[in-house]
C-alpha cells in the first residue's frame, strides 16, 4: 500500500483533535466532581460512574466571558428550578428497574429506538441513564442565572456536550453497530476504517455520497453560458425556455460564502430554471471562491466590483433602462447594501437638487428656469433596479438566532487581528460551524454511520452542495462581523460609508419581495420579517415553511409546505402581530413571488436568440463555468 503524506497528517490532525477534548473531559469529570451544584455530586444510579454533572461546570464557565478570561464570577443557578429538576431526576432513576420503562424510554429517541438496544442490557442501561442526565444538564442549562446571550452560549455548550457523549457515538456501546459487525463478519468495521480514511483525506465528514454527483453534469445543469467574468464572479446567462421573456431582465445574487448552485440543484427544484420557465431573462452571479491572491479583498470591493457590476452588466447586455434583482442570505444584504450605494449615487446625479434661491433679475429667473427644466429631465431617468426580491436575508442584525453565540467583542477583535488586513477565512472552518448548529443532526448522525456501521450515506443534492464550502476574503469577514453582526450599522442611516457612499437603506423606494423561512437556525423568520420595518418601498412579506435551505427550495410541482401571506398590506412593528393576521395556503410560495415578480417585469420582447450582446460581452464558456469548479 502506497503511503500518501497528506492521510498521515490528516489523521495526526484528528487523533490529536481527539486526544485534547476527550482528556479535557475527563480531567474535568474527574477535578470538578466535588464542585458540583449542592445534591447532586452523587446520583443514584451510576455506580462508580465520574459525575458528569461536573463538566456542565467548565461549559458554562467557557459560555461566560468574565469567567473565562479568570474573574471570581461563578455560575449561578435558579434554586428552586435546581431542586425541582434533582427531584425529577431522581424519580426517573427509580423508573429504570421497569424494563418496559426503559424500552419506552429509549424508543422515543431514533438514535436508541431499534430493537438492538433494548435487547443488549449493557447498551439500553446506558442509553437509559445518558437520556436521563442530557435532560438533566439541559434543565440545569435552562436554570443558570444571566442575561439571554449567556443563556443561549451555556445551552450550545450544554448541546454540543451532550450530543457529543451519547453511547451511540462509541462502538463498544452502540447495540446496532455491534450487531452489524458481527452480521457482516467484521465487513461493516472495515468499511467504516475505509470511510473514515476517505474523509480525513478530503477534509470533512460524508453527508452523501459525493462520489455520484458532478457540478455541470447532474447538478447545476441548466443551460446558460458565462458572458462576463473579472476576479470575483462570473456572470452566468440562461438560455430562454419561452418563445418571449420580459423586456426587464432578473439577476440573482446567491451569497458568497456558498456555491450559487443551490438555486440550481436539478431540474425539477431549480429556482434558475424556474424563472427562465416563466419568461425571465436570467442572469445569475457565480462568485469566485478565493484563493490567498484576493485575501486582501473588502467589502467595498464585493459591493463595487461585485453586485453594481453585475447590476450595470446586465443593463449594458439587454440595454435595459432597469432591471430585477434577487439577493439570497448573505447576497440580500449585499445586494440591499449595493442598492443604498446606487440610491444614494442616483440621487446626486438625477435630481433631488436644493430648492431654488429667489432669483434678483429677470436674466437669473431665465436661468433658474432652465436649470429647472434640467433638473425635471434629469429626475425622469429612473432608477435602475425596478424591484428587489430578497430571500432569508438580514437587513436588521439584532436577532441573528443562535449565530449571536459567536459574536461579541472579543470574538470580532479576534477576527480582525486575525484577518482583518488580509488572509482567508477558510471555507471548511465555516462549513464546520454551521453543522455543529444542529449537531445530531449534520455531525453524530454522520459519523454513526459512516464509521461505527461502515454505510455510505445516500445521495442527496442538497447535502452535496452543502459540503462544496467556499473561502472568504479576511478583510471582508471582519468588516462584515463587526459593522452587521456586532453593531448592526446597516439600519442606522449615514452611518455607514460603504464604495464612497453614505447609505440610508430607508432610501430604497423600489418594491421589494422578502420571504422569511418559519424554521430558520440562521436567519430567524421574525429577524427576515424586520426588513420590512426598514426599507422604504412597497413592500410583501411571505413566510415559508421549514428552514434556512428546505423553506426556499420549494418548487410548486411537489406541492410539498405551507406559505402565508397577509393581502391587508399592513406590516406592524412585531412578526407575531403580522402573523396572527396571516392566511395559511398551501404549497410552494414561488407561484405567488412568480405572479409578483411578472408584475414588476415590464412588456414582453421576442426571446434573444444568442447569449451576451455582440463582441463585447461574447459567451466565454457554456454554464456552470470554471469558477464554480474550485474547491476551497
Amino acid at each position: 500500500m502506497n503511503f500518501d503524506p497528506s492521510w498521515g497528517q490528516a489523521g495526526q490532525s484528528v487523533q490529536q483533535f481527539w486526544q485534547e477534548h476527550w482528556s479535557k473531559s475527563l480531567q474535568t469529570l474527574q477535578q470538578m466532581q466535588a464542585g458540583a451544584p449542592m445534591g447532586l455530586s452523587a446520583m443514584p444510579g451510576l455506580g462508580a460512574a465520574p459525575n458528569p454533572w461536573a463538566s456542565i461546570t467548565e461549559a458554562m464557565q467557557s459560555a461566560i466571558p468574565q469567567a473565562a478570561a479568570g474573574s471570581a464570577q461563578t455560575v449561578q443557578f435558579d434554586t428552586p428550578k435546581l431542586q425541582g429538576l434533582q427531584q425529577e431526576y431522581l424519580q426517573s432513576v427509580q423508573s429504570l428497574a421497569d424494563a418496559k420503562q426503559v424500552q419506552a424510554l429509549l424508543a422515543k429517541d431514533k438514535r436508541f429506538a431499534k430493537p438492538e438496544w433494548s435487547a443488549n442490557p449493557v447498551a439500553a442501561m446506558a442509553a437509559a441513564n445518558y437520556l436521563l442526565g442530557s435532560r438533566m444538564l439541559t434543565g440545569m442549562a435552562d436554570a443558570v442565572q444571566g442575561d439571554e446571550k449567556t443563556r443561549n452560549r451555556v445551552r450550545f455548550a450544554v448541546e454540543q456536550w451532550v450530543a457529543a457523549m451519547a453511547p451511540s457515538n462509541f462502538l463498544a456501546l452502540n447495540a446496532d453497530a455491534l450487531n452489524k459487525v458481527v452480521e457482516t463478519k467484521g465487513e461493516s468495521l472495515a468499511q467504516g476504517i475505509a470511510n473514515l480514511l476517505a474523509d480525513m483525506r478530503q477534509g470533512h465528514v460524508s453527508m452523501t455520497d459525493e462520489s455520484l454527483f458532478t457540478v455541470g453534469q447532474n447538478v447545476a445543469t441548466t443551460e446558460g453560458a458565462v458572458v462576463f467574468e473579472n476576479e470575483l464572479f462570473q456572470l452566468i446567462e440562461y438560455k430562454p425556455l419561452t418563445a418571449k421573456v420580459f423586456e426587464k431582465p432578473f439577476l440573482m445574487v446567491p451569497p458568497c460564502i456558498n456555491k450559487f448552485y443551490i438555486l440550481d440543484l436539478q431540474p425539477d427544484n431549480s429556482v434558475i430554471r424556474y424563472a427562465v420557465s416563466q419568461g425571465h431573462r436570467t442572469f445569475v452571479v457565480s462568485w469566485r471562491n478565493p484563493d490567498e491572491s484576493l485575501g486582501h479583498k473588502t467589502w467595498d470591493d464585493y459591493i463595487e466590483d461585485g453586485v453594481l457590476k453585475a447590476v450595470s452588466t446586465v443593463q449594458d447586455i439587454c440595454e435595459a433602462q432597469q432591471i430585477n434583482v434577487l439577493g439570497f442570505c448573505v447576497g440580500g444584504t449585499m445586494v440591499s447594501t449595493a442598492m443604498a450605494v446606487l440610491a444614494a449615487r442616483h440621487a446626486r446625479e438625477h435630481g433631488e437638487l436644493p430648492a431654488a434661491k429667489p432669483a434678483r433679475s429677470r436674466a437669473a429667473a431665465a436661468k433658474t428656469s432652465s436649470r429647472t427644466a434640467a433638473a425635471v429631465k434629469t429626475q425622469a431617468q429612473p432608477f435602475p433596479v425596478a424591484s428587489m426580491t430578497l430571500l432569508t436575508t438580514l437587513i436588521d442584525f439584532r436577532d441573528t438566532g443562535i449565530l449571536d453565540i459567536f459574536i461579541d467583542e472579543n470574538m470580532v477583535r479576534l477576527r480582525e487581528m486575525q484577518m482583518g488586513k488580509g488572509g482567508l477565512m477558510k471555507g471548511q472552518d465555516m462549513a464546520s460551524t454551521f453543522s455543529f448548529l444542529r449537531p445530531n443532526d449534520l455531525v453524530w448522525n454522520y459519523v454513526v454511520g459512516n464509521y461505527l456501521k461502515g454505510e455510505t450515506p445516500p445521495p442527496f443534492d442538497l447535502l452535496y452542495w452543502n459540503s462544496d464550502s467556499t473561502n472568504l476574503p479576511g478583510p471582508f469577514y471582519a468588516w462584515y462581523l463587526r459593522n452587521l453582526y456586532l453593531e448592526n450599522n446597516l439600519i442606522k442611516p449615514g452611518v455607514l460609508t460603504v464604495c464612497g457612499e453614505k447609505i440610508d437603506m430607508g432610501q430604497l423606494k423600489m418594491p421589494v419581495y422578502i420571504y422569511g423561512s418559519r424554521e430558520d437556525h440562521i436567519v430567524p423568520v421574525g429577524a427576515a420579517y424586520a426588513s420590512s420595518q426598514v426599507l422604504g418601498g412597497k413592500l410583501r412579506f411571505v413566510m415559508g415553511a421549514s428552514g434556512h435551505i428546505a423553506g426556499v427550495i420549494n418548487p410548486p410541482a411537489k406541492n410539498k409546505r405551507s406559505h402565508w401571506l397577509r393581502e391587508d398590506g399592513e406590516f406592524p412593528e412585531s412578526f407575531n402581530d403580522w402573523l396572527a393576521d396571516a392566511t395559511e395556503y398551501p404549497g410552494s410560495w414561488w407561484t405567488d413571488w412568480s405572479a409578483w415578480l411578472g408584475s414588476h417585469s415590464g412588456k414582453q420582447l421576442a426571446a434573444p436568440r444568442s447569449y451576451g450582446r455582440a463582441r463585447a460581452y461574447a459567451a466565454i464558456e457554456d454554464a456552470p463555468g470554471r469558477y464554480v469548479l474550485s474547491k476551497a
